[in-house]
């Protein structure tokens, strides 16, 4: 077991060490030691197999490598979920150093006792340890909503300059809010740094995670992102407020800021915010301000989360008076006094009555806050206060569902709004659809009685009907209205001739900011009845933001709204392409893609493999997105779509095969928990699977990663002048005569080859098979195929250049020391050399292994005998003292107190 575990380990600690300690550096070879590759104790069963043992899901444990290695209990290995390349769960064994986590002994004569990784005081000198918790009910008058739905989704961290480092500290701060969706974390943050420094490269990293570098070469304001799939044991360590984020330059540290990432309540009713930092250079210092403002009365709530402004390192807590200011242009409008302590410097307050004056400033962002500490070595930190800063996007679907007065008539509204520090809303909206004239266009409150409306804005004036877009600026928001709008309270109203008080109604609210590529500034596609063929009157409505990136895949963003809620449960949407909307039936050959399901109200993904007729409708125009339901199977809504691209030759990159695990037939119990299943009329289908579908025969159905993808099925060209359609059969044949083919058709892909070509075979429920070429011999029409043959390898270790190569390939890299190459290494005569990790050593040479994560192990003496290596622990006396300790650097342990 222990020469199998040492591969394990080598191999494993090599990944973990390439991933966390090393991942901004250029990678270098992974070890030629390869890890065990021991069967699962049972079919199905995830988990993750080291050392000859079997480890769940999730579990941790300490490496035991035999002897003469033994326990490594300063190496914690996990077993880590992973999805493979079509969705498939499995284990991966991560082992990292755990040592450098210990915490720092109080005493002044630590001891190591047998078993234990980290340095521990004897028993009775123990200190009492100060615990910081963090008080929940802090400054309940915050806002009461903030406690109601609060479910621990919304987090937040000040990032400041590092004082403990050699290095000078950093005089930027960054503020950096996290949304957790299911299991997808995005992220905003806004950093503000001293304005003299020049262009710069953003890399952030996240401390117990594993990297995500998003990059941002621009003098950045914000930086948006998203980590998606994140694994169970992360999250659970983001809901222990155990991570930490940092964010630096790529020259240097010395503008690296990073903080604590942690849960707050007040994050829920946060509507203005304000970032502090210090006129002090490389001050370390910064802090953050949330604020809102009551839901009746004109006061202002904050809490201020300060980091760095207290330097005190001793133990006990150090009380420190601050002065908190409200300040426009440098007067002092409001000050607020209290006590901090080191430990907790976390602070809430409540300035009461706000006048008109301090509201229009507040709502101009002309207000700044100061947070001043007062004693021997005053410490100042600043910042304006604007309007909560966020990646996500403020946006409305106005439906007739939704109007005061609900109704079915097929139109759509939609809008997107920007809104600036100084307190201007840009707007941009477009309707579709309607059945007269628009008389209205309105931002308005939630009426207190019924068909009583509360208008405070008109944007009819900047309306145009030839166009159906009303595009303009509101810059007399009051703070109360900036308020109202970040807590998604206002809506946006369309009235036409025949319904006075409004054909359209929607809410205007914020989108989560979700990463892909489609541009959400700009006004997306809307979805609408009326644009469905023949017209469909519904009370729902949509719009899709879409877009095609240089690999040619297409991403896509689509709200809905007014669906009534029997509807919304069986909503599906699909692409499209065809020559004129209204054009498609039944019997159209047009392709249809289907795109991802929709939770809640919201659909979006990313979708490959298109084929090149779709991509030159999405560039002509002449494509369309239609979202279907229960009722209306045949399209509720639609919309047509243009994206202007250059995807000439369709998707670019290879296609990846299908995992033959997944091609397996399962119970039908089981595909329901699959998370790749596809549900389609009715019934459940596996992954890669093929079938005909029962709408129409003429069509085949593939389902790909819970996406149905349904082609018509094309038949060859017949030359004869008599045919017959058989039946249960959707192409017709020849009836008697002679066929002259031009071609061949193969079943597998079910398209027609040309004469001569060459290619891979898309075999059901297979997937492509890269080990195989068929080619089309024209002259028969028969379809020859046969598996590519491999050409052999010298190399001791081939491996494959990307997973969906059939044949391996030799590393570059793989070469032995001059005039020692892996072929005469083997039929050398004379005593054979020996290869451990990733140098070779001569017959009798001694060594110390060396493992990553670990180092070099000075207890263990590795020899080469003929070829094969061998390693021995350094024999260590018996002791029999009762008290037993380790000294660092020492192999064996002996007796405290003795010499």
């Amino acid at each position: 077991m222990g020469p199998r575990a040492l591969r394990s380990l080598l191999c494993v600690l090599g990944c973990a060490w390439l991933r966390t300690g090393a991942a901004s550096r250029l990678k270098s070879p992974a070890l030629p030691i390869q890890s065990e590759r021991d069967p699962l104790p049972s079919k199905g069963l995830s988990g993750c197999s080291f050392g000859g043992q079997f480890y769940s899901l999730e579990d941790t444990w300490h490496p035991d490598l035999g002897e003469p290695f033994g326990i490594m209990h300063c190496v914690q290995c996990h077993c880590e979920p992973q999805k493979g390349r079509r969705g498939k769960v499995f284990g991966k064994v991560n082992c990292k150093n755990i040592k450098q986590d210990c915490p720092e002994p109080e005493c002044d004569e630590p001891i190591l006792l047998p078993g234990h990784c980290c340095k521990t005081c004897p028993k009775g000198n123990n200190p009492l340890t100060y615990t910081k918790e963090r008080e929940d009910d802090l400054h309940k008058s915050y806002n009461d909503r903030s406690y109601l739905n609060s479910e621990d989704m919304e987090f937040v961290a000040v990032l400041t300059g590092v004082r403990d480092s050699w290095l000078p500290s950093s005089s930027g701060v960054a503020r950096a809010r996290f949304s957790l969706t299911r299991t997808s974390l995005a992220f905003s943050i806004t950093y503000q740094r001293n304005p003299s420094l020049s262009v710069f490269t953003i890399v952030i990293s996240v401390t117990l995670l594993q990297p995500y570098l998003p990059v941002c070469v621009c003098l950045c304001v914000q930086i948006c992102g998203v980590w998606k799939n994140v694994a169970k044991p992360l999250l659970r360590q983001l809901q222990s407020e155990q991570m930490r984020i940092s964010l630096s330059t790529s020259t240097s540290r010395r503008d690296e800021v990073e903080g604590k990432i942690i849960k707050h309540r007040a994050l829920f009713a946060e509507t203005f915010s304000s970032t502090l930092t210090s006129e002090e250079e490389n001050s370390g210092m910064g802090g953050i301000a949330m604020l809102t403002l009551s839901d009746t009365e004109n006061n202002l709530h904050f809490i201020l989360i300060l980091q760095g402004l207290i330097r005190h390192r001793g133990r006990e807590p150090l009380v420190v008076p601050i002065r908190v200011q409200l300040l426009y242009r440098q007067h002092t409008l409001r000050e607020v006094r209290a006590n901090i302590t080191s430990h907790d410097p976390d602070f809430a307050e409540v300035l009461t009555d706000l006048n008109s004056r301090e509201l229009f400033w507040l709502s101009r962002g002309q207000l700044a806050i100061a947070v001043a500490t007062e004693g021997q070595d005053p410490q100042q930190i600043s910042g304006f206060i604007t309007g909560r800063k966020s990646c996500d996007t403020i946006q409305s679907v106005m439906s007739s569902g939704d109007a005061l007065t609900p109704g079915k008539t097929g139109g759509v509204g939609s809008a997107v709004f920007n809104l600036h520090d100084n307190g201007t809303l840009e707007y941009q909206v477009q309707v579709a659809g309607l059945t007269s004239d628009v008389v209205g266009l309105t931002i308005e409150q939630k009426p207190r009685r019924r068909n009583k409306r509360s208008v405070l804005y008109d944007l009819t004036p900047e309306y145009s009907g030839a166009t159906g877009q009303a595009v303009g600026s509101w810059s007399r928001l009051e703070a109360r209205h900036i308020h109202m709008l970040l807590q998604n309270e206002l809506f946006i109203n369309v009235a036409t001739a025949h319904s006075q008080d409004g054909e359209l109604r929607g809410q205007i609210k914020a989108v989560l900011y979700s990463g892909l590529e489609a541009p959400r500034h700009e006004l997306p596609t809307p979805l609408a009845g009326y644009f469905v063929s023949p017209p469909v009157r519904t009370g729902a409505s949509g719009h899709a933001w879409v877009s095609v990136d240089r690999q040619c895949h297409l991403h896509y963003e689509i709200v809905i709204a007014g669906l009534s809620k029997s509807d919304d449960l069986t909503v599906n949407a699909h692409l499209h392409g065809l020559a004129e909307i209204g054009e498609i039936d039944d019997s159209s050959p047009t392709r249809k893609r289907l795109l991802t399901g929709f939770y809640g109200s919201q659909a979006q993904g990313v979708l490959k493999d298109i084929s090149v007729e779709l991509l030159q409708h999405l560039d002509q125009g002449t494509a369309f997105i239609q979202v279907s339901t229960k009722l209306n199977p045949r399209g509720e809504i639609r919309g047509r779509v243009h994206v202007p691209n250059n995807c000439e030759f369709g998707t670019r990159g290879e296609v990846e095969e299908a995992d033959v695990d997944d091609t397996v037939a399962k119970d039908p119990e089981e595909l329901k928990k699959d998370p790749h299943t596809c549900f389609f009329e009715n019934q459940h289908h596996a992954h890669g699977s093929q079938w005909t579908p029962n709408y129409d025969k003429c069509f085949s159905c593939s389902c790909q990663k819970r996406t149905v993808i349904c082609d018509p099925v094309i038949c060859p060209v017949l030359t004869c002048t008599r045919t017959i359609q058989p039946e249960g059969k959707c192409c017709p044949v020849c009836d008697g005569e002679i066929l002259t083919v031009h071609g061949c058709y193969f079943e597998g892909d079910q398209k027609m080859h040309a004469p001569g070509t060459t290619w891979h075979p898309f075999v059901p429920p297979f997937g492509y098979i890269k080990c195989a070429v068929c080619t089309c011999r024209g002259s028969t029409g028969e379809v020859h195929c046969e598996k590519v043959t491999c050409p052999v390898l010298t190399c001791s270790h081939p491996v494959r250049r990307s997973p969906s190569d059939c044949c391996k390939e030799c590393p570059e890299e793989e070469k032995g020391p001059a005039g020692l190459e892996h072929s005469d290494m083997m039929q050398a005569d004379g005593p054979r050399h020996c290869k451990f990790g990733k140098n070779y050593y001569q017959n009798s040479d001694n060594w110390h292994p060396w493992v990553p994560v670990v180092g070099e192990m000075k207890c263990i003496n590795c020899w080469c005998d003929h070829g094969v290596t061998k390693c021995q622990r350094k024999q260590c006396p018996i002791l029999t003292c009762t008290n037993i300790t380790r000294r660092e650097g020492s192999c064996c342990p002996e007796c405290l107190g003795e010499k």
